[in-house]
């Protein structure tokens, strides 16, 4: 839907991460880093676990500039204020919907959608930014071990790459990792919440 839209509005480009997630510091990097760095105007992020939004605070929407930092206050003020004026909307109805478990480019009209690993771009700043062979030779220590808890939101990808197979962590230390829609739900010992915040 939000592709559909995008290409409504004017939109030439859109980039997804496989699966259709991205991470929030996986989208500051893929703005920053991806092709040749700074390309796009910027990137929304469609989140629940911060900035709650809708009928049952399950969906919440931020913006991240074209510098990949998150939008000033006075631009999602403004951005908030025209929402509550919104009276239609355009779409690209007869658009086919596009598939998004594996990198691929499509090409549609003189539209395109690029579908990339959601991990790559995050993970090459990752190692511009940390020394990747240091944290190695702690994480194959004997009497080092390391538990992630991704409580089933988007980072579970992210810690099975880099934690598990980037760093060499052992099988399973990247737990709950795989995402799901509804967090893990209620009954879940977060609550369905995958925010490492103590109110849940």
């Amino acid at each position: 839907i939000i592709i559909k839209m995008a290409f409504a509005n004017g939109v030439g480009r859109v980039w997804c991460g496989t699966s259709g997630l991205l991470s929030t510091p996986a989208t500051s990097a893929v703005i920053r880093c991806r092709d040749a760095g700074f390309e796009p105007f910027g990137g929304f992020i469609c989140s629940a676990s911060h900035n709650p939004g809708g009928p049952d605070d399950d969906f919440g929407i931020k913006y991240n500039c074209e510098n990949g930092g998150p939008a000033p206050e006075k631009m999602t003020d403004l951005m908030v204020a025209w929402t509550a004026k919104i009276e239609e909307f355009k779409i690209c109805s007869g658009l086919p919907d596009v598939g998004l478990n594996v990198p691929v480019t499509y090409k549609l009209g003189g539209k395109t959608v690029e579908v990339f690993d959601a991990v790559e771009d995050h993970l090459a700043l990752l190692k511009k930014c940390f020394d990747f062979q240091q944290i190695q030779k702690m994480v194959s220590r004997s009497d080092f071990s390391i538990v992630y808890d991704s409580m089933c939101g988007v980072q579970g990808p992210y810690a099975k790459r880099i934690i598990e197979q980037e760093l060499g962590a052992a099988p399973g230390s990247a737990t709950n990792a795989d995402p799901k829609e509804d967090f893990g739900g209620k009954d879940s010992p977060w609550h369905g919440h995958a925010d490492p915040n103590l109110t849940y």
